[in-house]
């Protein structure tokens, strides 16, 4: 990573208050702020803007519908982005194409959250290029920007669904079947052994390095991206958003070990549904440096 695009993240994470004097924290209450992550090309000559966000609490997950609070012009509102905002840090989530022929034009996504609005601002910026090396050294996945040239080959994951539109019921368990597909790259890399006989949780080893590294291991998880309520799912799914914090269950937390890889790659999951409504939600298959995202959308009746 250059080190003008290291300063531009370093700033946004600042402004963001994700850094507080006296590590300060909330747990609920505060804004989340939109995030431009960079920008790919594709093969045909277009560009996708990639985009993130924070949320500046530790619990409160907040929904903001597409609309005057939730938008992203020109095109919009609607251009794919979550309307369910998940606790803290989350990178690389949903990106918007646009023609080859973009020039200097700006594409910006205002959100609106607990009355503060937060604007980001996408644009060819030639140090804002993301590379995959970009994505896994921003995860944490790689220790101090080191990687393997194994590392530096890895290939997302693949997710095969049988169908992106499911209907369901109030109440009634929706079974989610996803089969990933991986390079074995790179290898699996637990977070390190707990004492015998003491949970996870409860014990205060802290991080080896003042960022805690991610946890290498592919694993699914599914989450929801849009909906009317909440849902739950079963069994309990791996956070995708990063939770640092001791025994929590993420790849990001010390302590946590990847889960064991379903022989046949096919995970199981069931969605249960508390409002009617429309929902949509995400599949992600995580190698532990690099992600893949596979979206179903649900309609819930009563």
């Amino acid at each position: 990573m250059n080190a003008r695009r290291f300063l531009v993240l370093l700033v946004a994470v600042v402004a963001a208050g994700s850094l507080r004097l006296g590590g300060q924290s909330y747990t609920s209450g505060q804004p989340v702020w939109p995030a431009y992550e960079g920008w790919e090309k594709n093969d045909d000559g277009s560009f996708n803007f990639v985009f993130g966000y924070m949320n500046d609490n530790w619990q409160q997950e907040l929904d903001v519908p597409v609309g005057p609070d939730n938008t992203i012009e020109p095109g919009g509102p609607d251009r794919g982005q979550p309307t369910r905002f998940q606790p803290r840090r989350n990178r690389f989530v949903f990106k918007v194409r646009v023609p080859k022929d973009w020039g200097d034009k700006e594409l910006i996504w205002t959100l609106t959250t607990q009355g503060v609005a937060r604007k980001a601002f996408a644009s060819l910026r030639t140090d804002l290029l993301i590379e995959n090396i970009d994505i896994m050294s921003e995860s944490g996945a790689l220790g101090a920007g080191t990687s393997s040239p194994e590392q530096r080959a890895d290939k997302p994951p693949v997710i095969a669904i049988a169908s992106r539109t499911l209907t369901a019921k109030v109440g009634q368990p929706l079974e989610l079947t996803a089969t990933v597909t991986d390079d074995g790259v790179p290898r699996r890399r637990g977070g390190g052994a707990p004492a015998r006989g003491i949970p996870p949780a409860l014990i205060l080893r802290p991080p080896a390095r003042v960022t805690v590294g991610k946890v290498l291991g592919l694993h699914l998880s599914w989450f929801l991206y849009r909906g009317p309520a909440s849902v739950t799912f079963t069994p309990r799914q791996i956070k995708v958003w990063e939770d640092t914090r001791t025994g929590a269950n993420s790849p990001w937390a010390p302590l946590w070990q990847a889960p064991p890889v379903p022989t046949d790659g096919k995970y199981v999951t069931t969605a249960t549904f508390v409002e009617p409504g429309t929902y949509v939600l995400r599949a992600r298959a995580d190698d532990g440096l690099l992600t893949t995202d596979e979206d179903v959308t649900v309609t819930v009746s009563r």
